[in-house]
């Protein structure tokens, strides 16, 4: 079975810098796995607050956490420096997948990459609900090409 190839910074779309902290490293010496996973998650939700896609008290529409992954490709330990890119992998009528890299420092070629999907619900009745238009135009812009 062949791997795919780490991912580089120019498949990205927008980009989260993070710095990590001591507590990251686990008794191995290098970032534990679950931090990773709150990286993606700063990362999405990050883009989705600096757009003003997102109300965390009052938006009446939210995106819930489906599905998350995550590759690990090379180590990452503090006192590292982070940057994470996102892009939209997949926008479907209640959902969008997105494609996460997580690069040390100013490497070009990611150390993780993985991918993280939200479904937009209906906040008081947790259903699932269209993608609202105004969201949908933001995804777009930092969707794959094609």
């Amino acid at each position: 079975m062949s791997r795919l190839p780490p991912p580089v910074r120019a498949e990205y779309r927008w980009f989260h810098a993070i710095t990590t902290r001591w507590m990251d490293n686990d008794a191995f010496g290098h970032v534990n796995n679950v931090v990773y996973y709150s990286w993606m998650d700063t990362a999405v939700n990050r883009f989705l607050l600096d757009h003003k896609l997102l109300d965390v008290g009052t938006s009446p529409v939210v995106g819930i956490v489906a599905e998350t992954g995550c590759r690990y490709i090379s180590q990452i330990a503090y006192p590292d420096d982070v940057t994470v890119g996102i892009r939209v992998a997949k926008l479907g009528r209640s959902s969008v997948r997105y494609a996460v890299g997580i690069f040390r420092a100013d490497e070009e070629v990611a150390s993780a990459d993985g991918h993280f999907v939200h479904v937009y619900v209906d906040r008081a009745t947790m259903r699932p609900v269209a993608v609202p238009d105004f969201i949908r135009v933001e995804l777009e812009r930092i969707a794959e090409p094609g």
